[in-house]
């Protein structure tokens, strides 16, 4: 095959790749560059290709390119973060791996591949300046709900037993590990052991480990130093922030399996060390960590730390599904009833027989949440009765109960076209059955999450 067959395949592959793609010769003269990386860079391909890559941007040191690092040094680079301004002076923040290629030992190209973060980057810092003034008084403003103990309801057993253990919690220090799936309220717990004792007074700070990034996680948690990368500065972290008070770590298996180690040397030396800093930091921080599946399943997984769980794992709560407290669903439906009552200015005094044994007969996969959602839209909708009836319980499509589906081919469609129904509603049932949760759904379907997305985008589905 001709070398310029060669090179228009890699035209068009890297025209179908989601990633911003960027291939220089062994000079440094641009050869390949995409649209997703012209448009994350903002500017025009004749402005990089055919140009030097200190020309086509002119602002990046040379210290802090990976690209010169590849073809200079032949070293690779991979994930690291990296702030710049474009042609045009817009900087823009992104995540790189970059790897030179070697031909008899000689570099003859290099090739960067780079993810856009610049939102993310601005979203995350726009995060740690909101947690750093969250616990200030602000005059003539709303006031941020603080849960206690006294805003959880339920008289079931199991139920008894998690709450008991979390009110002894709240006298002491000792770290907590809290499993409950999704919806069962572990944020509602953690708050009040926080609330409830003697550290009420100091900073409460929450962090889904899933929602942020891995990139930009350990630089939320632990802060930044100047120079650590280019664009870095000096920032206080989460643990700082909190310091004296609680951090709620939601979803810890989500955090990097290395940056679980280092949070398992923080809760053992108490002191942290920013990102890209040399000083030893001094933190007083009681960590509640909680996870929404067995945490022996995610260690099985290799997704939390077995020693990280046992240091974490010194009072250990597991909230039951509300599926597993049916006795307690009428009382917190009607607690739910007086809620809405006074929100939405309705005068509904009790629920129906037939509408406690419905909502009795249901299995709640989003929980106490869900049926506080059920409750919220029968009593928005209702007129002017004041007994809630099953009419006014119309459950829609997306908390019924899923049924496992029954796949029938009467041969009456091409099967490629039936397939794609069949997937399409795997996908659909599947992305009900998490609460619309994307990561969740692609995990249960052990596909890649972009890969989920462009399956929704291909069958128009929405979440």
């Amino acid at each position: 095959m001709k070398k310029e067959y060669y090179e228009k395949i890699i035209e068009e592959l890297i025209k179908l790749i989601d990633e911003g793609v960027y291939i220089v010769d062994k000079r440094g003269v641009g050869r390949f560059y995409n649209d997703v990386m012209a448009s994350m860079e903002k500017v025009n391909m004749e402005d990089v290709l055919g140009k030097k890559f200190h020309d086509a941007f002119p602002e990046m040191r040379k210290n802090d390119s990976t690209m010169l690092k590849a073809l200079i040094k032949a070293e690779a680079t991979v994930g690291q973060q990296q702030s710049y301004k474009n042609f045009y002076g817009k900087e823009i923040t992104t995540i790189n791996s970059t790897v030179p290629i070697m031909v008899e030992g000689e570099t003859v190209a290099a090739i960067e591949v780079a993810k856009d973060i610049t939102d993310i980057r601005r979203m995350s810092d726009t995060l740690l300046e909101l947690q750093k003034s969250a616990e200030k008084p602000v005059q003539n403003k709303g006031v941020i709900k603080r849960y206690t103990f006294d805003d959880i309801y339920g008289e079931n057993e199991d139920f008894e037993i998690a709450l008991s253990r979390a009110r002894k919690a709240a006298d002491n220090d000792a770290s907590v590990f809290i499993y409950g799936e999704t919806g069962t309220g572990k944020e509602l717990f953690a708050q009040s052991i926080h609330y409830c004792g003697k550290r009420k007074d100091k900073p409460f700070l929450a962090q889904n480990c899933a929602a942020i990034p891995e990139s930009l996680l350990e630089g939320i948690l632990f802060g930044t130093s100047k120079g650590s990368f280019t664009g870095a500065v000096d920032r206080e972290g989460m643990f700082e922030q909190a310091n004296g008070g609680t951090l709620l770590l939601d979803e810890i298996s989500a955090m990097p399996y290395d940056l679980q180690s280092k949070l398992l040397r923080v809760l053992q030396e108490d002191y942290i060390r920013r990102v890209g800093g040399m000083k030893d930091i001094p933190v007083n921080v009681r960590i509640i960590a909680t996870v929404n599946e067995p945490p022996e399943e995610l260690i099985a997984q290799g997704k939390l730390r077995k020693d990280l769980f046992y240091r974490l794992n010194v009072v250990n709560i597991q909230i039951p599904a509300l599926r597993e407290r049916r006795d307690d669903i009428p009382r917190l439906a009607e607690r739910f009833l007086e809620k809405f009552n006074e929100r939405f200015g309705k005068e509904i005094w009790m629920l129906s027989d037939g509408v406690i044994k419905r909502l009795q007969n249901y299995d709640y996969p989003g929980n106490v949440r869900e049926l506080e959602n059920i409750i919220e839209q029968a009593v928005s909708m209702g007129e002017n009765e004041h007994v809630l009836t099953e009419k006014n319980l119309a459950m829609p499509s997306a908390v019924r109960k899923i049924r496992p589906m029954e796949i029938e081919y009467e041969g009456d469609v091409a099967l490629d076209r039936y397939m794609d129904q069949v997937e399409a509603k795997i996908i659909r049932d599947t992305l009900l059955d998490s609460g619309g949760n994307i990561t969740k759904a692609a995990e249960k379907l052990q596909i890649k999450r972009q890969t989920l997305q462009h399956k929704l985008k291909k069958y128009k589905l929405t979440t």
